[in-house]
């Protein structure tokens, strides 16, 4: 029993010392998180968003129309330069050639005609220019003679002419025939297959798209959107660093390989595509993966650098006519507050420079490492509407 009165004799002096000592600030914010200014490295660094892609992708496509009848590699098959890929069904292209070839075959026998015609009209175009000497036969004979040699020799290039035609019809079959073996065009991964066996595949407007091969996805690359107004900062050689959904709490490494002049325009909005290159030998990293990169442009040594929520922190209005005087003085650029000898915000005008999302470097300003910055209040005013009562007072006011 005694007991207990002493327990109820504590809460209630805790619960007075603490009426008393938030009333003595007028029933005010009297708390406030803190965080300290400090002193280190900094980065100027340019955001940017972006894909990542294989260095060289190669689509392999079909330049003939058919049914697939093979396939010989699947999602993610390694493959080798010139290895058989998938297969068209080849009966129809060879049906084509076998009559090419009966065409050649044929042309080439007019041809041999002709030849024969030609020199017979020659020899006897010959005998009778001899004749005529002698006036055995007449000039007439001789004139039709040469005109039969004449339209010998036509029919002859005629010949000679149908027979290159065939010759080249027969390469087209051939080469159509060839073209319904699939082969890979280079040495890589297959990270798309869009074509089944039994699929008809049709090349009249245009290739159709039937495998995509990267060549090497241990090089990747990260093709980001900069903004136009951060184009002019970024350069070749720069470092970078990137993050990606996959793997979070991960950062990984890049370079800058090249910055393109061409611009991408999407709702008025002007990007251009910066090239980061990435090393993934342990093949982490997916093509298409969303890349949240970091280009870096100078690093700052022992710089002096607030944190960021202290620049956007602003006390409550009651505290701010006490902190700053005035509101128009919120015009006179960045301020921290830190905590004054009143124990209220107090106002330190600074200039600032560049920052890495998380801290702000401090270009100018009455501020050290160590000093504490105001970046929240962490109790409302207990005595204005919507406050809360301090702890331990239940609805004493």
């Amino acid at each position: 029993m005694k007991r207990a009165i002493v327990a109820a004799a504590a809460v209630c002096v805790l619960a007075v010392a603490g009426y008393f000592f938030y009333s003595k600030s007028n029933g005010k914010t009297s708390l406030y998180r803190t965080a300290k200014v400090e002193k280190g490295e900094i980065s100027d660094a340019v955001s940017a968003t972006g894909n990542i892609n294989a260095v060289t992708t190669v689509q392999v496509g079909s330049q003939v129309s058919g049914t697939i009848q093979y396939i010989y590699a699947d999602f993610n098959s390694r493959v080798k330069k010139g290895q058989v890929i998938a297969k068209i069904d080849p009966q129809i292209f060879e049906a084509s050639v076998v009559q090419a070839r009966g065409n050649v075959a044929n042309m080439t026998a007019a041809l041999e005609k002709a030849k024969i015609v030609t020199a017979d009209t020659l020899r006897t175009l010959r005998r009778n220019q001899e004749l005529i000497k002698n006036g055995y036969v007449a000039q007439a004979d001789v004139d039709a003679a040469e005109t039969a040699y004449d339209s010998a020799v036509s029919q002859q290039k005629g010949a000679e002419a149908q027979l290159e035609q065939a010759k080249g019809s027969l390469s087209v079959a051939e080469t159509n025939l060839r073209y319904t073996t699939i082969v890979s065009p280079v040495e890589g991964t297959v990270i798309s297959r869009n074509v089944d066996v039994g699929q008809t595949v049709a090349a009249s407007f245009q290739t159709p798209t039937l495998f995509t091969i990267a060549q090497d996805l241990t090089k990747m690359q990260i093709d980001t959107n900069v903004d136009e107004s951060d184009i002019g900062r970024a350069n070749a050689g720069q470092e970078a660093t990137f993050t990606v959904d996959a793997y979070p709490g991960k950062t990984f490494s890049g370079k800058v390989i090249q910055v393109r002049n061409s611009p991408i325009v999407t709702q008025n909005v002007v990007t251009y595509d910066v090239v980061v290159q990435v090393d993934n030998k342990d093949l982490s990293l997916k093509p298409g993966m969303t890349a949240n990169v970091s280009i870096r442009i100078r690093d700052f040594k022992d710089a002096v650098k607030i944190p960021n929520a202290a620049l956007r922190y602003r006390p409550s209005s009651a505290e701010k006519k006490k902190a700053e005087g005035e509101k128009e003085k919120e015009s006179h650029g960045a301020r921290v507050f830190t905590i004054g000898k009143d124990g209220k915000p107090a106002a330190v005008p600074v200039k600032t420079g560049v920052s890495d999302g998380t801290h702000t470097l401090l270009a100018e300003g009455n501020l050290k490492p160590g000093d504490e910055v105001i970046v929240a209040e962490t109790r409302k005013n207990q005595g204005t509407a919507g406050g809360s009562s301090p702890p331990g007072m239940g609805g004493f006011r």
